[in-house]
């Protein structure tokens, strides 16, 4: 499992939520740039991107929409910047992977299987909504499957992987998608160290139950042994608890406004830097030291920041 330097993952906007759920969500380039900033300064040194359209929030995997915040990130922080592959529930894959190939980050996210991914419920908590697009892309979540079949993941993983040095933290959603890891490794398409991002409470995915937490890592010692970094996220309120018990258990963390829109009961997070340095304040409490962006570099095995494309 390495070092205990824990890394934090901070992962800024994402495509799950939507502008009118909060309005903290960041949207515009310009915001996504502070907040991932922001962050990083507050200790996170991985930060998750994507990308939403700065009119009216909506995902887009559009290169351009990246380079109006990625070269700011850059220069304002030494943290490393893992751009999606996972984009939004709605997009190709060739769509997916415009961004990614473009931009050839340090590191993407690489989704570990095709699910059932259900953000409809949504639906039923907020009876407003600023944009006409946010309840159609949520209610598509019900009859649609979020795709990453073994040759979607052959693909990422040949034309990014090994076409653009990029390194991947790699979602696994249920038990199978460990499994699914751990074939494409014993077929020698991905190579250690592996950054395995264990993810709860998505509906159509492994649920947030402590005993999943500990379900998910032993099978990960099983399939990777001593050739793999754990991190945990857990999805809305069980993000503190599940990331501070999987720490506690020698994992990584990850938080952020794409996976959890509170800071705490019923208090709307203002800023990706409050998440940050909640989790920080938490792990320092416990006496774990968090990894500087250096650190992180040489745990996973990344390429430097002076090997991306933006």
């Amino acid at each position: 499992m390495g070092s205990r330097k824990v890394i934090i993952t901070c992962a800024v906007t994402g495509s799950i939520h939507t502008p009118s759920m909060s309005p903290h969500l960041p949207v515009t380039p310009e915001e996504i740039a502070e907040n991932a900033v922001d962050a990083a300064n507050a200790g996170a040194s991985i930060l998750h991107l994507h990308a939403r359209d700065p009119d009216d929030g909506r995902p887009t995997p559009d290169p351009d929409v990246f380079r109006q915040f990625l070269p700011t990130i850059k220069a304002e922080t030494d943290a490393v910047i893992n751009v999606t592959t996972g984009g939004g529930h709605n997009m190709t894959i060739d769509e997916r992977l415009e961004g990614p190939l473009s931009l050839q980050p340090e590191m993407s996210s690489l989704n570990m299987g095709s699910m059932n991914f259900g953000l409809f419920p949504a639906l039923d908590r907020f009876p407003e909504w600023k944009h006409d697009w946010e309840p159609d892309y949520l209610e598509a979540t019900r009859g649609g499957i979020f795709r990453n079949t073994f040759s979607d993941i052959e693909a990422i993983l040949e034309r990014l992987g090994k076409g653009c040095g990029t390194r991947f933290e790699y979602e696994c959603y249920d038990v199978g998608h460990l499994y699914n890891l751990a074939h494409v490794v014993d077929r020698g398409l991905a190579e250690p160290p592996f950054f395995v991002q264990t993810i709860f409470g998505v509906l159509g995915g492994i649920g947030t139950d402590l005993d999943n937490l500990d379900h998910m890592r032993r099978i990960a010692d099983k399939l990777f042994g001593s050739d793999y970094h754990w991190s945990i996220l857990a999805a809305g309120r069980h993000q503190t608890n599940f990331v501070t018990t999987g720490a506690i258990r020698g994992g990584n963390v990850r938080v952020g406004l794409e996976d959890n829109l509170y800071l705490s009961r019923g208090v709307l997070a203002e800023n990706n830097a409050a998440q940050v340095t909640k989790i920080r304040n938490i792990l320092e409490e416990l006496s774990l030291e968090i990894a500087t962006p250096t650190e992180t570099r040489d745990m996973l095995a990344l390429k430097g920041p002076d090997q991306v494309q933006f």
